[in-house]
């Protein structure tokens, strides 16, 4: 029966110190570490490992549930294969620990509040950017295909394959490009 501890933050610029040193204080006999989102599943390499080498009646310690999952749904699924190998889980900051119920319905409560946060961010972010565009300060990526060159080389007679070579970009685009362009002209 062992302790192992999992740190994570979103970007690379963060610092997993504070996390690593508070899940030693906690006990922790192996800490893993990693600076990847957790709003998704996807790419989480450390935790991944984690979860295929704990053994029942180990312990998984985080410091916040929201290192753990960013959604209802994966801390769910994190928490059911970790009842299923019969391996406990605990927040250090928080009052979570799965082999009590009242650590298990505290754990429910939050990650309900974990996504609701996450929720209200990208709404947030959505809002700033429509507000952004309305202003014009917002206009996006610039086109990073010279429109007129396609235009003017396919005036020439020059098919799509060599116009995308020779403005290297890719063919599809061209095609995109000068099919937009004719219907357009038939809408006249």
């Amino acid at each position: 029966m062992a302790t192992y501890g999992y740190a994570r933050v979103s970007t690379a610029d963060q610092d997993l110190t504070i996390q690593q040193d508070a899940l030693k204080a906690a006990g922790c006999d192996v800490v893993r570490a990693e600076k990847v989102s957790g709003t998704s599943r996807t790419g989480r390499v450390e935790l991944d490992t984690l979860l295929v080498f704990l053994r029942p009646g180990d312990t998984l310690v985080v410091t916040r549930i929201d290192r753990l999952a960013r959604s209802v749904k994966d801390l769910q699924d994190i928490v059911h294969d970790l009842r299923n190998k019969g391996v406990a889980l605990r927040v250090t900051e928080q009052p979570i620990d799965t082999s009590t119920a009242a650590g298990k319905a505290f754990l429910d409560m939050l990650s309900v509040f974990a996504e609701f946060e996450t929720n209200l961010r990208k709404e947030r972010q959505r809002e700033g950017i429509a507000k952004a565009k309305a202003e014009g300060i917002y206009v996006g990526r610039k086109p990073s295909i010279d429109a007129s060159q396609v235009r003017r080389l396919a005036l020439q007679g020059i098919g799509a394959t060599e116009i995308a070579d020779r403005l290297e970009i890719a063919r599809a685009s061209v095609y995109r490009l000068l099919k937009i362009d004719s219907l357009s002209v038939g809408a006249e």
